[in-house]
Formats: C-alpha cells, structure tokens, sequence
C-alpha cells in the first residue's frame, strides 16, 4: 500500500515537474519594444501598400528607438500627422487607426507608465530620420 501511494505521488507530481520554463509576464520594458517594432512595421507598410501609398506619401517615415530621447517628440509629431489626415481613402481605413490607436497607446506607455524603467541612452534626433 506505500508502494502505491509513493508511486501516485510520483505520478501525479510529474506534470509539475515539467521542462518548460514558468510564464514571466510581460515587462513594461518589452512591452514598450514589441509596440514600437509593431508600430514601426506597420507604418512601413502602409507607405508602401497601394491602397494608403498615396496618401501617406507625404508622412515622414516612423522610425521608433525606444532607447532615443527624441522618440518621444517624433511620436507625438506622426500621431499629430496621423489625425491631421484629411484623405478618406486613408485616414478610416481600420488599419490606420489601429497605427494611430497603437502610436497613442505606446506615448501613454513610454510617458507615464514606465517612466522610470525606460532609460534614453542616446540623444540624435537624425538618428531617427534616417531609412532602416
């Protein structure tokens, strides 16, 4: 009978024991990288899809380092760009919004959430305009 209770304890402990590694949620830090790569990305494509290339030709290309002082005053220019779009075809399309709901998001974030954890290692605002 000890026998088998050992071996259910055994058996019953094991899934607990797995491989993986533990679920780490998700830092302020990596939260901030993964929007910034997403809204970079989108932003990319959008410039260059022939539904919205047209009209967002004119926008400057969004280029966010997280680690850059002068991403802050870039997002808060594009966001301001973004709402200004004055083209139907482009300024309601889903998409769009979802770059501007996500941009307006990541300032929110960058500035106030994680204020203390995000620590601007450089300082080039040209940096910043220049193509990947």
């Amino acid at each position: 009978m000890v026998l088998f209770v050992g071996l259910l304890l055994v058996l019953l402990s094991a899934p607990l024991m797995d491989s993986s590694p533990p679920f780490i949620p998700p830092t302020c830090y990596s939260k901030v990288l993964s929007m910034a790569q997403e809204a970079t990305q989108w932003a990319a494509f959008f410039k260059s899809h022939y539904l919205t290339s047209q009209c967002m030709a004119h926008m400057p290309d969004l280029r966010i380092d997280v680690h850059n002082a002068c991403v802050m005053y870039k997002m808060r220019t594009y966001i301001s760009l973004l709402e200004g779009l004055r083209n139907r075809r482009c300024s309601y399309t889903r998409d769009v919004q979802r770059l501007l709901y996500t941009l307006r998001q990541l300032f929110i974030i960058m500035s106030q959430k994680c204020h203390g954890d995000l620590v601007f290692t450089i300082y080039d605002c040209e940096a910043l305009e220049r193509p990947l």
